[in-house]
């Protein structure tokens, strides 16, 4: 098998977008653009990839090496920016002579894996294989010319153009696949006798034919799968192909969304058969599904298993982030509840309006219903946890753990001061600080003294103007 290295260019400014970030930094589905199409050529399991940065390449460097660690991912800085051309040369010192390239853009980030095995394929390890599409309006992209034998023959881009040949329809993608013996002879040949003064990539066409180097043409019909980024509004546009993509595959895999163009997937998210997501859901990192799982409108939820037959309400927010989160079978979660980095709940536990959890777990038939705060806390099975209270698990300088035992009742506006333990059994009185550990099956109750003064006035105010 042929070796693959894959060369991509990310060192414009995007001036476009009208940002002091990168263009290649740009989210799309919560991923950088740049960092999808790395995804995409490790898919194709490349012997290198090569990425060519420039503009703000002290920023990006570090960021993909650190997304990367242990990735055979290369950079080659290109400074001052000269052209496609110029990009690609900075990538010859990587290249070695037995193996395909294939060049791709930082800011094209739909190109599917099956669409460059077929381009590689086409190239076949000796001819030079471009990837091309059909615009109705292909103003700005360089045209593909074809000679009576219908072969290619050559780009013209299109501010070089003469009026004939800007009503081609087939235009270059800025994609390619190419022996890299070829590549390595035509890129030192480059020149820049053309309107932009710029060494163009695509002049290496002509050198093939020049050589006697077969180019052919991949033609796709998908224009997502070339379209590049240049400014906000593109980026808005192909955020949302790539998310109505997304739900079309859910959709296709059982699960029912109720509304495909409100849904925002920015990781993966694994579902169950019957599971159900309403209006305005988020998911990020990685999320799973089980089987009959509710999601609620509006929830935004990442990195977390969700069992099955779970209820996830409005408003919720889900973040398990490195920890993870994880929602036992059958039980309720919200509206507008928050479930934090350690959240372990088992089953048929109900967490509802205004409760914060985190680094704590839940046993089964747990209730914390209102208003309350649980961190770092060991509670058991059937517990109820009223309204309004917290652990107290920091001191200032560390945490520390609150266990509450099987079948304890806590009352409302109730603070556990840790570390502390709840005996089993035991009942918290309302209004208590608890700062000693209880015994099983006791009720504690700690609060100061009620004193209620008799007909007692409140003050009045003076009505004496000074």
């Amino acid at each position: 098998m042929t070796a693959l290295d894959v060369v991509i260019m990310a060192a414009g400014k995007g001036t476009r977008m009208k940002s002091s970030m990168p263009k290649v930094l740009h989210p799309l589905a919560g991923k950088p653009l740049v960092q999808h199409v790395i995804d995409t050529a490790h898919a194709l399991h490349t012997r290198n990839t090569i990425l060519i940065t420039g503009h703000g390449a002290e920023v990006v460097e570090p960021l993909l090496q650190k997304a990367y660690p242990n990735k055979a991912l290369q950079f080659a800085k290109q400074m001052p920016q000269l052209g496609t051309g110029h990009a690609v040369q900075q990538a010859l010192p990587f290249l070695d002579d037995d193996g395909v390239v294939v060049v791709l853009s930082g800011d094209v980030p739909l190109t599917q894996v099956d669409t460059l095995q077929a381009l590689i394929q086409a190239c076949d390890g000796k001819n030079l294989a471009l990837l091309t599409i059909d615009f109705e309006d292909p103003a700005g992209y360089g045209r593909i010319v074809r000679g009576l034998d219908h072969q290619v023959h050559g780009i013209i881009e299109h501010k070089d153009a003469d009026a004939l040949q800007r009503e081609i329809k087939e235009i270059y993608s800025g994609i390619m696949a190419v022996p890299a013996k070829w590549l390595k002879k035509w890129l030192p040949e480059l020149q820049n006798d053309n309107a932009q003064k710029e060494f163009y990539l695509t002049d290496v066409v002509r050198m093939a034919v020049q050589d006697h180097v077969h180019v052919v043409a991949h033609k796709i019909t998908d224009p997502a799968q070339v379209a590049g980024i240049n400014s906000p509004l593109q980026l808005a546009e192909l955020e949302r192909i790539y998310q109505t993509r997304q739900a079309h595959a859910l959709l296709a895999q059982g699960v029912r969304i109720i509304d495909p163009a409100r849904i925002d997937l920015r990781g993966s998210l694994t579902c169950k058969e019957d599971v159900s997501i309403d209006i305005n859901c988020i998911f990020e990192g990685q999320v799973q599904l089980g089987s009959g799982v509710n999601i609620g409108a509006h929830c935004v939820i990442a990195n977390c298993v969700i069992d099955d037959g779970a209820t996830i309400l409005p408003f919720t927010h889900i973040d398990g982030e490195a920890q993870g989160v994880t929602v036992g079978k059958g039980a309720r979660i919200g509206p507008y509840a928050r479930l934090r980095p350690g959240a372990q709940l088992g089953a048929d536990v109900h967490v509802g309006n205004f409760v914060e959890i985190k680094n704590s777990t839940l046993a089964d038939g747990a209730k914390a219903n209102h208003l309350a705060y649980l961190g770092d806390a060991t509670v058991g099975e059937r517990v109820n946890y009223g309204a309004g209270s917290i652990t107290a698990n920091y001191d200032g300088a560390n945490k520390h753990r609150t266990i509450i035992e099987a079948d304890v009742h806590i009352g409302s506006n109730c603070v556990l001061v840790a570390p502390v333990t709840i005996g089993a059994g035991g009942t918290v009185g309302g209004g208590s600080t608890i700062t000693k550990s209880t015994e099983p099956g006791a009720l504690s109750v700690s609060r100061a003294k009620q004193v209620s003064v008799a007909n007692w006035k409140r003050p009045q105010k003076n009505s004496t103007k000074s």
